[in-house]
């Protein structure tokens, strides 16, 4: 059995910030997160796409907060379990103890749930069931993978906008089917992929893919139109996310829908277990990343206290220590 201080669940922006935090109060701190790589849905789902709310920054693409976010936290040197999940959760000798997936056991003095949407499952593109092959995608992290590429965008959400607008630089073509005329994203975001060379085709969905290793063209069927066969050897798949709480459902934990309940110290109804970011519920709850820093801060320091009851809820500013 590991002993921490504080173990976090979730290694997105909030989950960094509680990191780099606990270790600034000289807490020891482990991270857990399913994903392999620090970041979480910003990582995942929009690293290239710039965030314009996060205080001072202008505008900030989503790869280089998290960058920023990891180099921070790498400041106190917290040990990351990346690639695993948090399973279950008990108690021994009033302490949490976390179960997790690959077999160990992590005594916490406090855990720190910030686990955003909780687990997320992209939505499968129909016509990649009976696909053997590769070149099928749902996340980009590196736009610079499908350069001199003729890339397929299917959606019409914000996500499948923002890959346009990513990819326009750097593929040779960029091709977008939606199933209908109307777009979910962002009004901005569609006029500026509008004005670009990108084909938008409405009213459509891809009737099969072609290939057998790898995908060199796509069949789209078209309301009233023949079905065209494009030249393709790249799909990103834009069509959103499942998202569920996994094995925090099991834990005991008071929930609103897929949110946790917690006060203004940001405790939850379980001893010694905290929750902050777009994951918890509380009367005015707005979920932005700049929201979360601050909650992070919030349940750290609330959480430090209840370690050591000798500590003080508030350490001083950083620049105190400096």
């Amino acid at each position: 059995m590991r002993e921490v201080d504080v173990a976090i669940v979730g290694a997105g922006p909030t989950g960094l910030f509680a990191a780099y935090y606990a270790g600034f109060r000289g807490l020891s701190v482990a991270v857990v997160d399913a994903l392999p790589e620090a970041g979480g849905q910003v990582t995942a789902m929009y690293p290239e796409k710039l965030i314009f709310d996060v205080a001072g920054f202008p505008s900030i693409k989503g790869r280089d907060l998290v960058a920023n976010l990891v180099a921070q936290a790498d400041t106190v040197g917290p040990d990351y379990l990346l690639g695993v999940r948090a399973e279950k959760l008990s108690y021994a000798d009033g302490r949490p103890v976390l179960g997790l997936d690959i077999g160990d056991e992590l005594r916490c003095g406090a855990v720190i749930i910030t686990g955003g949407l909780g687990s997320f499952t992209p939505r499968p593109l129909p016509a990649a069931d009976a696909f053997a092959g590769t070149g099928v995608r749902f996340f980009v992290p590196d736009p610079s993978e499908l350069a001199d590429r003729d890339v397929l965008i299917v959606g019409g959400g914000d996500s499948a906008f923002d890959w346009a607008l990513t990819l326009h630089p750097v593929a040779r073509s960029v091709t977008l089917v939606h199933r209908r005329d109307r777009f979910r994203a962002h009004a901005g975001s569609v006029a500026k992929v509008q004005a670009l060379p990108v084909r938008i085709i409405v009213n459509a969905e891809v009737r099969r893919l072609l290939g057998s290793t790898a995908v060199t063209g796509a069949e789209i069927a078209a309301r009233g139109a023949a079905v065209e066969t494009l030249p393709v050897d790249a799909v990103v798949a834009a069509l959103g996310f499942t998202a569920d709480l996994g094995p925090l459902a099991e834990w005991g934990l008071t929930l609103d829908r897929r949110h946790i309940t917690v006060d203004s110290t940001m405790a939850t109804n379980l001893p010694r277990v905290y929750a902050a970011g777009d994951i918890t519920e509380y009367p005015g709850k707005v979920r932005l990343i700049a929201t979360g820093f601050g909650e992070a801060a919030t349940a750290v320091n609330n959480a430090a206290v209840v370690i050591d009851p000798t500590a003080h809820l508030f350490p001083g500013h950083s620049s105190d220590a400096s």
